[in-house]
């Protein structure tokens, strides 16, 4: 089996090169890769690629996931989540591949308490959310072998992430101010990345499984609740950082203004993917706890 894997240095793409090395020949690209193209803003290239490589399986990680930024240009945030999913629909369609692609708990309005459904009905409140939307209405449309996993809060030890930016904030101010009407549930790239092998190798067996899903880690909680066990976790290892903080207090989304509107309920329900693939989705706090330690090791 040959897998094309595009987005490969990103959060989640790096796991995947990872997770998906076992399946088959891999070919990995970003958007600087010289072998073939791997730009999406670069549509002929793109599936200039696609028909040099024919792949059996097309996974997309790459995405314009700058939320703010994607408010001042929208054009190029519909040609990287739109426009380029939607011409690789088309392209797998026509190699009869696979086409694996992550989408995003903002296509819906973050409104009410209770998870997500597949079944919801989408109304994003940004740029990015609608751009992401298009994205999975294009490949829904143009390509019937598909996956593709809605999820939320992703973070990796490798790069930035809130839980760093946590850390590295409370060695330097003793009052920190985290937003807690928005509920959610951190979600590891390297859960996202396993649980996508483990999908693919099932539905090339059972194309019957196609479809959307929600994939995240289980449990909720809010970016204040998320950022209170990363200091308690940080002072129960004992890390070498020193911690000044000595109050984390909760405010609203209000008080920290941004160009794209965030959802306020970004709880996503996993029952289908659990029951479709067999699965048992870990609570947050462990991802996160290994993610720390991996982190704090470092420090």
């Amino acid at each position: 089996m040959k897998i094309l894997l595009l987005g490969k240095n990103g959060q989640l793409g790096w796991e995947l090169q990872r997770s998906l090395a076992p399946l088959g020949e891999l070919i990995a690209l970003d958007r600087h890769s010289t072998d073939f193209y791997g730009d999406l803003s670069n549509l002929q290239g793109l599936a200039e690629t696609v028909r040099q490589v024919r792949p059996d399986v097309i996974v997309n990680a790459a995405a314009h996931t700058a939320v703010d930024k994607a408010e001042s240009e929208p054009e190029l945030a519909r040609l990287i989540n739109a426009s380029a999913p939607g011409l690789l629909a088309q392209q797998a369609q026509q190699l009869g591949a696979w086409l694996v692609h992550y989408s995003t708990d903002y296509v819906f309005d973050g409104s009410g308490t209770q998870p997500w459904l597949e079944t919801g009905t989408p109304a994003p409140l940004s740029v990015y959310g609608q751009s992401k939307f298009e994205g999975e209405q294009l490949i829904a449309a143009h390509c019937s072998k598909h996956l593709i996993f809605r999820t939320s809060w992703v973070y990796a030890a490798r790069g930035g992430n809130f839980a760093k930016t946590m850390l590295r904030l409370a060695q330097e101010r003793e009052r920190l101010t985290v937003i807690d009407d928005q509920w959610g549930a951190p979600t590891g790239a390297e859960l996202l990345a396993d649980v996508t092998a483990h999908a693919i190798r099932q539905v090339l067996q059972r194309p019957q499984d196609a479809g959307i899903y929600h994939v995240a880690a289980s449990g909720e909680t809010t970016w204040h609740g998320y950022a209170k066990h990363v200091l308690a976790h940080a002072a129960r290892a004992r890390a070498a950082i020193k911690i000044i903080s000595k109050e984390v207090a909760p405010v609203p989304t209000s008080a920290f203004p941004t160009p794209a509107k965030r959802p306020h309920n970004s709880r996503l329900n996993t029952a289908k993917l659990q029951a479709a693939f067999g699965l048992s989705l870990p609570p947050w706090q462990h991802g996160v706890n290994r993610m720390l330690e991996e982190v704090l090791e470092d420090s």
